[in-house]
């Protein structure tokens, strides 16, 4: 694992706002009494979600001192787990699955629309900031490759030209409908059922 290392340019301050703060204390309330600094993974996605989408450090501070925990030991959680991001990656974070079942139905296809529509370089932010980009491992989508994670919602069974059309959406402001881009509902044949078509009492 390559070493992850927060953002140069950090903001001073952080704190939860309104909303962040009722789940942050609504996680809480989950832990027996003393336990509470469990709740440290969780609070660092409620921050991460409130900062568009990365978690800087002055965040980490403030999630320490809400946990009456060491400063170094969020830093530990925050730096070690990837699904936590430690500069910018825009409103709209995309990752795009390269893994084996998704490399051989084309995610490479997935990853020339992100270059030609977002930037040409893996996280590296588009020109208006809005929206970045990173190959990953396995998301567990493997029936219906090739994928890719925007934020928290799978978009699946995409081709070069689907992909196109979800990321013109993202970087006009707009959210594209998640799910497979086949018509398929969860993770049903792509041509309908073609077994245990008929049931006989035993």
């Amino acid at each position: 694992m390559s070493l992850r290392r927060p953002a140069k340019d950090q903001p001073e301050k952080f704190e939860f706002n309104t909303s962040s703060l009722d789940a942050a204390n609504k996680v809480i309330t989950k832990y027996p009494k003393g336990k509470q600094q469990s709740a440290v993974m969780a609070l660092l996605y409620i921050a991460q979600k409130q900062n568009d989408n990365w978690i800087p450090l002055a965040a980490m501070k403030y999630i320490a001192k809400f946990l009456d925990m060491p400063y170094i030991k969020v830093y530990e959680v925050a730096t070690f787990y990837t699904m936590y991001n430690l500069s910018p990656v825009g409103k709209y974070f995309v990752q795009v699955c390269t893994t084996t079942p998704c490399m051989i139905r084309g995610a490479n296809k997935l990853v020339e629309a992100c270059k030609e529509k977002i930037s040409k370089n893996e996280s590296e932010l588009s020109t208006d900031k809005s929206c970045s980009w990173m190959e990953v491992e396995c998301l567990g989508a493997c029936v219906t490759a090739p994928m890719m994670q925007i934020n928290d919602e799978y978009y699946e069974d995409l081709n070069k030209e689907k992909t196109v059309e979800i990321l013109d959406k993202i970087l006009k402001g707009e959210t594209p409908k998640p799910g497979s881009y086949k018509g398929r509902v969860n993770n049903e044949p792509e041509n309908n059922r073609k077994t245990l078509m008929e049931f006989k009492n035993a």
